[in-house]
């Protein structure tokens, strides 16, 4: 791996350094961002964890350089090798060697943890207990911070939880019509991409924009709807797992269960089987039968009739969940588009909105198609304005993790 800095990174001066950890399924994203302005440096994305063909891409954000790519060096078997290989890198790349403290995105912190936190050992032995509630992430996410304990015991690390922005759901929104042992042990809608959302919503209140009836829809391999009342989340798309509510990448989102019991009981499916289909074959992938990514379908989808299948099926989910949150919220006054898919596909965004003009909801096609979008892309006349915002979820972990070090 090349060890010199390249020609557009400066030799870096000697800075504190917050760390933060985003673990995907298959994917890890780290932010070195500075504790003085908590301004990014750098990012490096791993993708490919546990695959053939593992890439690491580290760029400078504010030299705004295209990265270097480090996939030769980059082949790791899970999240934790890929984490202390790729410090390794940036401390001899970067001469970063110390970090005021660690922030990691947790998607799951199950009943008992509903604000972010420091971690502690009776945190991490609860969160192991709660894995199956989010097995695609949480024993990622576990290990990072086993392998940080062990690299760098000194150091703070803080838990960010998915889960903590939904906290203010009323039970009407949270609990399933079980009885009543079921919400006991904890089996209940605790919703997702909730640092996403609190992104959103933070500069929703910084623009003056957030008071009245909001739907955010964040949308991108994973997709959900948080619909938000005066700042506060009152109902979402997710349930107790990432795996309801909207289509996505290749999650098939809202499955019947009496579906899931004929697969289990008359086909005698195996449940790892099931779980494949549901969370790693379906979606947008299944539909298609070519690719998760939307940009790949729409690029087919004129002559091939599952991509313009699996594109309808998406956006007809969108559309059907807003409705459904807009009937929660009384109303909407705001929808909010972010996430890779919700930010660069106009077309898509075009096609949710379409069939919510009952609503007096109206998109400016020329605001709507431009790149990139601009803030607003309704119409003046629009009963709702729509907006395309950029999330942060970066920012958000580094901000938590600052204030809880």
């Amino acid at each position: 791996m090349t060890e010199a800095i390249p020609r557009y990174w400066p030799e870096p001066e000697p800075k504190n350094y917050l760390l933060t950890v985003n673990c995907g399924s298959s994917s890890l994203k780290l932010g070195f961002i500075r504790e003085e302005d908590l301004v990014c440096q750098w990012v490096v994305d791993v993708e490919r964890i546990g695959r053939e063909g593992t890439q690491a891409r580290i760029t400078d954000i504010l030299g705004g350089s295209a990265g270097l790519d480090l996939k030769d060096d980059f082949k790791f078997a899970d999240h934790a090798s890929a984490l202390k290989k790729t410090l390794s890198s940036v401390t001899r790349v970067f001469h970063v060697k110390e970090y005021v403290a660690v922030g990691h995105r947790m998607v799951h912190g199950g009943p008992d943890y509903r604000e972010h936190a420091r971690v502690t050992p009776a945190m991490l032995a609860e969160l192991r207990r709660v894995t199956p509630f989010a097995p695609l992430h949480l024993p990622a996410a576990v290990a990072c911070i086993d392998q940080l304990n062990e690299s760098h015991p000194e150091l703070p690390q803080i838990a960010c939880f998915d889960t903590a922005f939904h906290r203010t759901m009323p039970d009407v929104a949270r609990l399933y019509a079980l009885p009543e042992r079921f919400a006991a042990e904890g089996l209940f809608r605790y919703g997702f991409h909730g640092l996403s959302f609190e992104y959103i919503v933070n500069e929703l209140q910084r623009l003056n924009a957030c008071q009245g009836r909001v739907i955010v829809a964040h949308l991108g391999n994973g997709c959900s709807l948080a619909a938000v009342k005066d700042g506060v989340g009152v109902d979402t798309t997710m349930g107790f797992t990432p795996a309801a509510g909207l289509v996505m990448g290749t999650r098939a989102g809202d499955v019947d269960p009496g579906l899931l019991f004929y697969l289990l009981k008359e086909r005698q499916m195996p449940v790892a089987e099931l779980e494949r289909a549901l969370l790693v074959e379906g979606g947008l992938l299944g539909l298609s039968g070519v690719s998760n990514d939307m940009r790949q379908v729409l690029e087919r989808e004129a002559t091939d009739p599952r991509c313009a299948l699996a594109a309808a099926s998406f956006c007809h989910s969108a559309s059907r969940h807003i409705g459904a949150l807009t009937a929660s919220l009384g109303g909407l006054d705001s929808l909010i588009f972010t996430g890779g898919i919700g930010e660069h596909a106009a077309e898509i965004r075009r096609r949710i909105c379409e069939p919510l003009a009952y609503l007096g909801l109206e998109i400016d096609p020329a605001l709507n198609a431009a790149h990139p979008a601009p803030p607003v892309v309704s119409t003046p006349a629009s009963r709702v304005c729509v907006r395309v915002m950029k999330t942060n979820e970066e920012l958000m972990i580094a901000r938590h993790t600052l204030r809880l070090k």
